[in-house]
């Protein structure tokens, strides 16, 4: 009797390993989490009060994302983690 596996038992093996990870790190490389964040920070695609927006901030990393939030983020965009560049 042969202890070796077939192809199709290692494939179907590795195949179940994404599954597996997402299953015990709650699922952080099953999805996008850019509802969750956005709404967690209260973004708005427009600016916010004194007309703080997300092109002005530390966080923003053009041309349309966030270190924070997730998903695609508007220059002129707001949320309440709004941390203001330092001024040069």
């Amino acid at each position: 009797m042969s202890k070796s596996m077939s192809r199709a038992q290692t494939l179907a093996v590795l195949g179940s390993i994404p599954l597996a990870v997402a299953a015990a790190t709650g699922g952080a490389f099953a999805a996008d989490d850019s509802a969750g964040t956005k709404a967690k920070y209260k973004y708005i695609a427009k600016p916010g009060p004194g007309g703080k927006v997300c092109g002005g901030c530390s966080l923003f990393k053009a041309p349309a994302a966030c270190a924070l939030v997730k998903g695609k983020i508007s220059p002129g965009g707001y949320c309440t983690a709004y941390a203001a560049k330092a001024k040069s």
